[in-house]
Formats: structure tokens, C-alpha cells, sequence
């Protein structure tokens, strides 16, 4: 295969969300292409398609034209191929922490003495060794996405999507998580897509950042970070960081305003 062929793309999707005669146009004409290795991030405003758009890559929504391909082959369901983290962290809790992950081992491994193995190996990859007989709601936030991370990639998906996993984690919980989640990208070289609100998230993990426009969504900007990691030691941003944070600011800013949609008025009695 040649390289533009291996990974996730989407080719000129659209998604069109209910009947009738006005059916709301959530997606128009989007492709990307996140490449084998690759750590792509995806900004844009409340509303634009960001979750639907995973959902179409993950293959839980079918696109109304375009197709999503992996590895040039069409996308129509979930695969094992492809993980999926949401904003709330998905676990079952009548399993234990260990059990989680156990779990996602099971089409995989069927012995259970190696699935317990593996998954302490993933535990420990998160930082979660010692609390394997824990029970779901014993766990903090922060704790309990680990728990979904390590459960995500225990299947060893080939691109990893995320859709603002850390959006609800305080400042130190989240710089922990940055942590974590790029030691497993580089250790296990998966793929991974991450959604996000936070332009410092975005510019921190990423290798490029892609930015949508207001609904209907679509790809309006990329911006290549070329950086070293880590980006951020200590709390202190290395050099660059605010250069290449401001320029997808800056973009961001004018595609936002160029796209949100005119206000309604009332044609009756319009606002002065």
C-alpha cells in the first residue's frame, strides 16, 4: 500500500440528521486522512459535527454521501481496528478494574490466566496497578478515564478517536492524562484522533490541528506543528509553543466569524 492509502480517511462525507423537508445538515463534504503513527487533533466551535464526525469514522453513524475508509477498506461498522474513548468515561461497573479491562481481552485471549496478565500490563501503562480490585465508582475522574484508556486500546486498535475524554478534569488531572496518553501512543504506535474545545490541548498533543467551520462542519484550516515533545515541562511552555498556539488561534477566530450563520430576525418587527 502506498501511504495515502493505509489509515483512517474520510473521502467528501456529509451527514444530514432527521426527515421531511428540512433535514438538518450536520456534515458537508469533509475528508481528512489520519495517517499510521499520526497524532491529529480536530478544534472548532459547539455544534460544528465533531462528535458526529467520529462516529462516522468509528462506524456507529452511516454517512448520507462520501464513505470512511481503513486501509481502503469501507468503514460501515464498529471495528476492532478502531477504538473509541467519549467525553464520560464508559465502564461497567459490576466489573472491577482489572475486570474492565479483562473484559475487552476476551474475543482476543482466551486464556484466562494471559488475559489477567495483559491486563495488568495495560494497568500498569495507566498508572493503575494497585487499584485492580477497585470498583468503578471508587474511582476519581482522572482515574476512571485511565481505566477507559487502558480498556480502548486493550483490543490494540490501529487509530485511537477521542472525543474531549478530558474536558471535565482539572488542570493537573488533564496534564496527567497528556502524559499518559502520549507515552501509549509512542509505546504502542497507534493512530490517534483527538476532539477537542482546548487550543492548548490541541497544540500540546498534536502533530497537526485541524480546525471546522460552524455547522454544517467541515474542514476549513490545518495547521503542522512541527515541535519537539514534550511541549510543556514543568508548566513552562517551550519555545515556539506560543507562536504556533496563536496561529491556530488566529485562525480559528476568523474561520469561526466567517462561518457562524446570520442571525434571525424577525421580519415583522426587525431588531434595530
Amino acid at each position: 500500500m502506498t501511504s495515502s492509502e493505509e489509515g483512517l480517511r474520510a473521502v467528501d462525507v456529509s451527514l444530514d440528521y432527521g426527515g421531511g423537508t428540512l433535514p438538518l445538515e450536520a456534515l458537508s463534504s469533509v475528508s481528512l486522512h489520519v495517517r499510521p503513527g499520526e497524532f491529529l487533533t480536530i478544534v472548532g466551535p459547539s455544534g460544528c459535527g465533531k462528535t458526529s464526525l467520529l462516529r462516522l469514522l468509528a462506524g456507529l453513524l452511516a454517512p448520507s454521501a462520501g464513505f470512511i475508509l481503513m486501509r481502503e477498506r469501507s468503514v460501515d461498522r464498529p471495528s476492532k481496528e478502531i477504538g473509541i474513548i467519549f467525553q464520560q468515561a464508559t465502564l461497567f461497573p459490576w466489573f472491577t478494574v482489572a475486570g474492565n479491562v479483562e473484559f475487552a481481552l476476551r474475543s482476543q485471549v482466551a486464556d484466562k490466566a494471559s488475559r489477567r496478565r495483559r491486563a495488568l500490563d495495560l494497568l500498569d501503562s495507566v498508572g493503575l496497578r494497585e487499584f485492580t480490585g477497585a470498583w468503578p465508582f471508587e474511582l476519581s475522574g482522572g482515574m476512571a478515564q485511565r481505566l477507559t484508556l487502558a480498556r480502548a486500546v486493550a483490543p490494540q486498535p490501529k487509530v485511537l478517536l477521542l472525543d474531549e475524554p478530558f474536558s471535565a478534569l482539572d488542570a493537573i488531572s488533564r496534564s496527567e492524562m497528556h502524559c499518559v496518553l502520549l507515552d501509549i501512543w509512542s509505546q504502542r504506535q497507534i493512530s490517534v484522533l483527538l476532539v477537542t474545545h482546548d487550543l492548548d490541548e490541541a497544540v500540546t498533543l498534536a502533530d497537526r490541528v485541524l480546525i471546522m467551520s460552524h455547522r454544517p462542519g467541515s474542514i476549513a484550516a490545518e495547521v503542522a506543528i512541527d515541535l519537539p515533545r514534550p511541549r510543556i515541562q514543568d508548566g513552562v511552555r517551550t519555545a515556539g509553543f506560543e507562536k504556533v498556539r496563536n496561529e491556530v488561534a488566529g485562525l480559528a477566530t476568523d474561520l469561526y466569524r466567517a462561518s457562524r450563520p446570520a442571525p434571525v430576525t424577525n421580519r415583522h418587527n426587525p431588531v434595530a
